[in-house]
């Protein structure tokens, strides 16, 4: 029942980055275009995420649920050492949501529209910047079981130039896939030719954050470049990315939506992939102590056997309720299939 666990957890996270992950780069999508198409961009983002945004926390929910039932010494290292940007992680989201229902469903339309949505958009890169900045401190190996004062145990872990070069990957890498989703919800073609040339801008831009990451890994000598090139798997599976990218350019340029969106889960299942790859099972790199994987945090034998058989059935009530959420309110997109 471990492994049923476990293979849940890695689709919650995947399934949060490429939907979730979407919605949180169409807000930075939103902030970085030019003033003069911001507001036709803002129309086609508000319209594109609005009926699932809510939903797609789900796959967030999930992640906490199973590390705090099935591998509660994890769930505790995370959440104490990292406590400063999981709060602003939190607070973030709570801003974000606000402002884009206020946004959304105001009935008033004034000046108040246009606080909404920077609040709303660098939110979202704020949420997005952070939540890089915790993956990159799990593997950072600054995480420390007996620190020496509060910087080094709560501050220096997650605000050091590998973990803000993952989180920067992490602002590319989802509006990345927020362009590539967009391209198929603009509705006429001056939009459509915006979003064709950020999808292929950000994926140029997410090519020269990875090559950051992999500096910043040796400046700060966290070992994660050294790990990750003499890994042949994690190699081959960035090799399947790089592949990919001039597949998704000719079908973004012929407007084939499903196999443009195709080709971008496919880059971001390599780049996931070759991440898990470097490090799977371990979750948290200790700096002063033995490293927590999944397998030896795992909670008991019970415990997993109820948690898996939860995660199982409540599998067959909510895909077919996303399914169908996104089939009522997605039905009537434009693009080619």
């Amino acid at each position: 029942m471990l492994y049923i666990v476990i293979f849940f957890l890695l689709v919650s996270v995947y399934l949060y980055c490429l939907l979730g992950g979407a919605d949180f780069g169409a807000g930075i999508i939103e902030l970085t275009s030019l003033p003069k198409s911001r507001e036709r961009i803002r129309r086609v983002v508000t319209d594109a995420i609005a009926p699932i945004w809510e939903a797609n926390h789900i796959w967030l929910i999930i992640v906490v649920v199973i590390l705090f039932n099935g591998f509660p010494n994890i769930y505790t290292s995370i959440s104490v050492a990292l406590y400063i940007p999981l709060i602003l992680l939190l607070l973030g989201v709570v801003f974000r949501g606000t402002a884009f229902t206020f946004r959304h469903y105001d009935a008033v339309k004034d000046g108040s529209q246009e606080i909404y949505s920077y609040v709303f958009s660098w939110s979202s890169v704020a949420v997005t910047l952070f939540f890089g900045m915790i993956i990159g401190a799990l593997v950072s190996n600054k995480i420390l079981l007996n620190p020496s004062g509060f910087y080094e145990g709560f501050i220096y872990p997650w605000l050091n130039l590998f973990s803000f070069s993952v989180g920067l990957f992490l602002c590319g890498l989802f509006s990345f896939i927020a362009a590539v989703y967009l391209v198929s919800e603009s509705l006429d073609d001056e939009t459509l030719k915006e979003f064709v040339k950020k999808a292929k801008l950000t994926n140029v831009i997410v090519i020269i954050l990875g090559i950051f990451v992999f500096a910043a890994s040796y400046i700060e000598n966290v070992g994660f470049a050294e790990r990750f090139l003499s890994d042949p798997v994690s190699i081959i599976f960035l090799l399947l990315a790089t592949i990919v990218v001039p597949f998704l350019w000719i079908s973004i340029d012929k407007k084939r939506k499903w196999i443009s969106r195709i080709s971008a889960g496919l880059q971001l299942v390599f780049i996931i992939g070759a991440f898990y790859k470097v490090y799977f099972p371990v979750v948290v790199v200790i700096g002063d102590g033995d490293d927590l994987s999944l397998f030896s945090s795992a909670a008991p034998e019970i415990t997993l056997k109820y948690l898996g058989w939860a995660l199982i059935a409540g599998s067959f009530l909510i895909f077919p309720a996303l399914f169908f959420l996104y089939r009522v309110f997605k039905s009537s997109e434009t693009g080619s299939d």
